[in-house]
């Protein structure tokens, strides 16, 4: 079997190594980005990988009129030497469609080597937190978790980074997965040793872009809360993520799905919905009622109807949850853990207990004080104007707000909506005391026409928001964690 990887950048050199290991399979690879670098090119042609260009992807269309065969994710069964199978990103646009995604070929690499239960997450904002909040509920079960802040296994009371700064590109399931094998391998059990606290993983949690790779007993579509442009305009977001559906189980926020999915969706593929509420459709199966916002912690009152588990049982209850949740969007995030746990048939108890012991993620939302001053934290590559809204209307509510916001650009290959954001933050009322920072704030203040406030330092951000005399603080800053550590 002929095998063409394309796209390089987003883990298809780890696509090509792992095909190129298997028997009777001749692996071509093409950089179409031109990223790769020539040790990095010596190292795949030494597994016998042949690099590649556009030439010889196009030559082989004009040559084979036998292209238009439809392959689905799990048919690799081509031995025909004439034919070849395209493996390419959901978010490449190539002339002729691939006959598979990056996201299908780790399903097809791993389906045989995972075998304990897979929780697979996607969607536009949320998607780390999710994660974050899962690793909470299953400490009990030593999770595996992939998400954009790196490869970990957890246990109750201890946790070990097995890779920091990963993408969550879906080829890095695969490294999650080998690095975990790689961690247990050859350990020796004993009671001094860490491995011991945690020994075997019972369940993995992974954090994927754009889609689902048909692993998952339960897939989580978290929200499309700004659908976004992908494959040079010519598909979205919110489409690639209907790979998701691919999932023996499909949670996902009841909003997205009523708009975007429940008509392409398959017919026998059960769903089940999360919503803070307020929409027509009231066939919701988890809602909440009775919230009681706090800055540690916020109480609210779930109701769980006619929710299906994997195991095809029904659930209807109630029950509370305390958590750190301090604005609307961090309760949607919480949803949709709930709801994943409870498809997979956790008990609610179980759930309420890991939440409990859920107090924020460095990295993304988190609380710090700087003397009597709180400053709540929201650092995400993705940021985007939904989520800024959301956390602008959460520290109203508080004692002499202000707003630092900024960050870089180029994070993600999502960028923020400038026009709108500079419109939203022009209409803030004095009340909230706003400073811009970053390139991204000094761009926004241009739009914004005004001689708004300004620092290109967090820093200096920080001491002139404390000299005005903030008592809460809400920074919003679009960049990666690891490099507003280092400011």
């Amino acid at each position: 079997m002929k095998i063409l990887i394309v796209d390089l950048t987003h883990g298809g050199t780890i696509l090509a190594s792992e095909f190129s290991k298997k028997q009777d399979c001749k692996v071509f690879a093409w950089d179409i980005y031109h990223t790769l670098s020539e040790e990095d090119k010596s190292a795949l042609e030494v597994q016998g990988i042949e690099m590649v260009d556009e030439s010889f992807y196009e030559s082989y269309f004009n040559e084979n009129l036998s292209y238009g065969d439809d392959i689905s994710g799990d048919d690799t069964s081509r031995d025909n030497n004439s034919e070849l199978l395209v493996v390419a990103p959901v978010h490449c646009n190539l002339p002729h469609p691939p006959h598979m995604t990056h996201h299908q070929a780790v399903g097809f690499l791993l389906k045989d080597l995972i075998t304990v239960p897979v929780i697979e997450i996607t969607g536009v904002k949320g998607k780390t937190s999710t994660a974050a909040m899962l690793k909470e509920i299953y400490r009990d079960k030593n999770p595996l978790i992939l998400s954009s802040l790196g490869v970990e296994v957890a246990g109750v009371g201890c946790q070990i980074t097995l890779q920091k700064d990963i993408s969550i590109t879906p080829a890095s399931i695969i490294t999650a997965w080998k690095l975990a094998q790689e961690f247990y391998k050859d350990k020796k059990f004993d009671k001094d040793n860490f491995c011991n606290k945690i020994p075997r993983v019972d369940i993995c949690i992974f954090e994927s872009s754009l889609g689902g790779t048909g692993l998952a007993d339960v897939g989580v579509i978290t929200n499309i809360a700004e659908d976004y442009t992908i494959a040079k305009g010519s598909s979205s977001a919110s489409k690639a993520k209907l790979q998701m559906f691919e999932s023996k189980l499909v949670v996902c926020d009841n909003n997205s799905y009523q708009e975007i999915y429940s008509h392409h969706a398959p017919v026998n593929q059960k769903t089940n919905t999360f919503s803070m509420g307020g929409e027509k459709n009231d066939n919701v199966n988890v809602k909440v009622h009775n919230i009681n916002y706090g800055l540690h912690k916020t109480v609210f009152q779930v109701e769980v109807t006619d929710l299906v588990t994997i195991d095809g049982k029904s659930i209807n209850t109630s029950f509370e949850v305390s958590t750190f949740a301090p604005a609307q969007h961090h309760i949607e995030n919480t949803l949709s853990a709930i709801t994943a746990s409870l498809s997979m048939g956790t008990p609610p108890k179980s759930v309420i207990k890991g939440l409990e012991n859920f107090s924020g993620l460095p990295g993304r939302t988190s609380l710090s004080k700087r003397g009597k001053i709180m400053i709540i934290q929201e650092i995400n590559p993705g940021i985007n104007v939904t989520a800024v809204k959301k956390a602008v209307n959460m520290i109203k509510g508080y004692e002499k707000p202000a707003l630092i916001l900024g960050g870089s650009y180029g994070v993600t290959c999502e960028e923020i909506d400038e026009k709108s954001l500079s419109n939203f933050l022009a209409d803030l009322n004095d009340d909230i005391f706003l400073i811009l920072t970053g390139d991204l704030g000094c761009s926004v203040r241009e739009r914004m026409g005004k001689n708004y406030n300004y620092h290109n330092n967090i820093e200096l951000a920080l001491n002139e928001a404390e000299k005005a005399g903030a008592k809460n603080i809400l920074l919003i800053y679009r960049s990666n964690f690891s490099e507003l550590s280092r400011r």
